[in-house]
């Protein structure tokens, strides 16, 4: 904005954001959409400049449709296309902006069009599958615990003290679900904050740059979920490596977009601080600064040493793209399947609980009176 202002001989004093921003960002699916039929069309010959016209014509959604007539309007007025694309990150997402900028100027359009696409597609793929992996199981077991506590805090002792009330002994677990609840309800904002504090300092912490730098790390660490998330890391990266890389001579910018491409800041810290300088300063290959950066496989180094050796480094990349969208791909509806399996024995057991503590508590009866 400032530099457009400027070319118009405007002398500009400050820019700030809107303070109410109505528009709001178009769905991952609608730029997945756009970005695929772009590639078909680009297949086929079209000019781009007739694709952005079909697309603005077709798309629903305003914010998406707003956004192309301005880019198609600059690239008309000979505005270079990735400052074009850029412009607008907060709408397409920093990575997709930048590569489909690049792409009109790399005389590579199709495929590099192909490859965002295939990105996009697999990013909104893994997202939803984690969801399912993680997120749902993990709301569930909240929930269940909510319910879980209520009946424990509020529902049972209703019941279990009218047999207090008339001293009848209690039953072992009546007994001892009664003292829980008397625990829980004497000490509920305690409970309360426990539940609640925890969670929110960790979100908070998981914002700041550090806390990211440490939640991108473990995340690859983690149990069964870690081994997943570390190689689909590995795949993106590949893949976008793939697509942008055209030589030894201009490996460093490749390598640099490829890591932002993965999402994760870990992965991307050790690739920018360490590899990338180790090729620059010491003049090393790219499998011994892979290495040394410490984020990649056996499996991944092995590959990219013979691929170096061979001089088949861009098409090694592609291979190990495609051997982790495979086995990743697999190995989460597994993942999924055992941890539905699980969550489901987990609902068993509690509902089993309530209902012998139920069962129990029915069968108490008053003593018969002591006859004279």
């Amino acid at each position: 904005v400032s530099n457009a202002l400027r070319k118009l001989g405007y002398e500009v004093v400050s820019i700030n954001r809107k303070l109410i921003e109505f528009s709001s960002k178009p769905p991952h699916q609608e730029i997945v959409s756009f970005v695929k039929i772009s590639a078909e069309l680009l297949d086929q010959k079209l000019p781009y400049a007739e694709i952005l016209t079909l697309l603005i014509n077709d798309i629903q959604n305003k914010t998406l449709k707003e956004t192309l007539k301005q880019i198609n309007n600059e690239l008309k007025k000979g505005t270079d296309s990735e400052t074009a694309f850029l412009r607008y990150q907060s709408i397409f997402g920093k990575f997709t902006a930048y590569m489909l900028g690049l792409a009109s100027k790399s005389g590579n359009m199709s495929e590099i069009y192909k490859a965002t696409a295939k990105f996009l597609e697999r990013q909104q793929e893994f997202r939803k599958n984690m969801k399912s992996a993680l997120i749902s199981p993990l709301v569930t077991v909240f929930i269940l615990f909510l319910a879980v506590l209520f009946y424990v805090g509020y529902i049972f002792p209703e019941t279990a003290k009218l047999f207090v009330k008339f001293k009848i002994e209690l039953p072992p677990m009546t007994a001892y679900t009664l003292k829980l609840s008397d625990l829980l309800m004497n000490n509920l904002l305690i409970v309360a904050l426990f539940m609640i504090v925890p969670p929110l300092v960790f979100i908070r912490f998981a914002k700041t740059k550090k806390g990211k730098l440490l939640v991108d790390k473990y995340m690859m660490k983690l149990p069964i979920m870690g081994s997943l998330i570390h190689k689909t890391n590995i795949e993106v990266f590949c893949r976008v490596f793939y697509t942008l890389y055209s030589g030894s001579a201009e490996s460093i910018e490749p390598i640099r977009i490829a890591a932002e491409a993965t999402g994760n800041d870990y992965f991307e810290s050790r690739i920018k601080n360490i590899a990338i300088p180790m090729m620059i300063k010491r003049g090393v290959g790219i499998t011994e600064a892979f290495e040394a950066s410490g984020v990649f496989t056996e499996t991944a180094i092995s590959r990219f040493h013979s691929g170096e050796e061979t001089g088949t480094i861009k098409n090694t990349a592609l291979q190990l793209a495609n051997y982790y969208e495979s086995e990743t791909v697999f190995r989460l509806k597994n993942i999924i399947e055992m941890i539905q399996v699980f969550i489901a024995m987990i609902i068993m057991i509690v509902m089993i609980g309530l209902t012998l503590v139920s069962a129990e508590t029915a069968t108490i009866s008053p003593k018969p009176p002591v006859m004279n």
